[in-house]
């Protein structure tokens, strides 16, 4: 199904391997998986100086561009081969909405972050031929993807930076991803666990919107009116011309697959539910960064998670976006994760 969001012009330039059938976790088929990918610099002779960023929810490969990577950052393309990949169910990559005609999202099957890194790694070892990444980074779901692949693919991961996220979902996490399903679901369009006319809908997603901007944004961003910086005059100018404007673009299909699969979310589940057995596999050096001010992935949370990680590092980083300073927004945060991230490539 054609959408005007999910395309070359607003988030390009992308590429796409197609990985066949691919059989899920739990069993089910995506008849024809379509891994959609950038990339930056390029891939040296030995095949060394890789690295892999997965985007996080609601996230694209040119929105990781933009807030990440260029000359002199710490993913400074004239020195690494940097792979921007965009997660199952994203819109990019094989979703809900792109399927082929008859549409019905009902029929997309649930897929897990486990998946997504076993294509990531066919990705990057099948078609790149790549043996080993200097470096695992993501933010938000991208951090679950980055756990994911640092505990199954040990081997592979030289060093690993998981950003304001965890490897298994907290309770709290997972009903505050709850909230933002039930929200996109009160719209009256909603029927059966899916949309028909996803591109007529528009008051479940502003629901979603509003209830999202009250957990990834701090306190203190609003009492400082923060959001000035970006050339809003209110709050609700802010709300409207930013959050709502970047949700009301996207598929509901697509945002409640990606918010099932980030509430799935638990690197234990390779280990019969033992958490400290899972990280206890990663040998990747980790830098572990949390957003103080974040109150959708606490620092309690991923402290309690980071002590169990052998080889790992605690980053604090402060930022009165609080969790969405993942986005670049503030130029403080992307000054301190180039440090952070410069620091961890030149560890040995």
């Amino acid at each position: 199904m054609a959408h005007s969001y999910y395309n070359q012009e607003s988030h390009g330039p992308y590429q796409t391997l197609d990985l066949g059938p691919f059989v899920l976790d739990n069993g089910d088929t995506i008849r024809n998986l379509a891994l959609a990918y950038a990339t930056f610099g390029s891939l040296s002779p030995a095949k060394d100086n890789a690295i892999l960023f997965p985007t996080w929810y609601s996230g694209t490969s040119k929105i990781l561009e933009q807030a990440y990577i260029g000359p002199g950052r710490a993913l400074d393309p004239e020195r690494y081969f940097i792979i921007l990949v965009n997660q199952i169910g994203n819109g990019l990559s094989s979703a809900p909405h792109n399927q082929p005609s008859p549409f019905n999202a009902a029929r997309f099957p649930r897929v897990s972050i486990s998946d997504d890194v076993r294509a990531q790694y066919r990705l990057v070892t099948e078609h790149f031929g790549i043996e080993r990444l200097q470096l695992v980074l993501g933010g938000s779901m991208g951090a679950q993807q980055t756990y994911e692949w640092a505990v199954r693919y040990p081997e592979q991961v030289l060093r690993a930076a998981p950003i304001a996220g965890t490897a298994r979902a907290s309770v709290h996490n997972r009903l505050v991803v709850e909230g933002l399903i039930a929200a996109i679901a009160s719209d009256p369009a909603f029927d059966n666990g899916w949309y028909a006319e996803p591109g007529l809908v528009h008051r479940g997603l502003r629901r979603h919107a509003q209830l999202f901007a009250t957990k990834v944004f701090s306190s203190r961003l609003f009492e400082q009116e923060g959001w000035r910086a970006l050339g809003f005059s209110s709050v609700d100018d802010f709300l409207s011309g930013f959050v709502e404007q970047h949700f009301l673009q996207q598929d509901p299909n697509n945002l409640i697959l990606l918010a099932r699969k980030w509430q799935d979310s638990d690197v234990s589940r390779n280990t019969s539910g033992d958490l400290k057995k899972a990280l206890s596999h990663i040998t990747a050096t980790t830098f572990v960064v949390a957003v103080d001010e974040d109150d959708l992935f606490p620092l309690a949370d991923i402290v309690a998670e980071q002590t169990l990680v052998p080889q790992s590092h605690l980053k604090r980083l402060s930022s009165p976006w609080g969790h969405l300073a993942i986005f670049g927004l503030d130029q403080a945060y992307r000054d301190n994760i180039d440090s952070v991230l410069k620091e961890l490539l030149a560890t040995p």
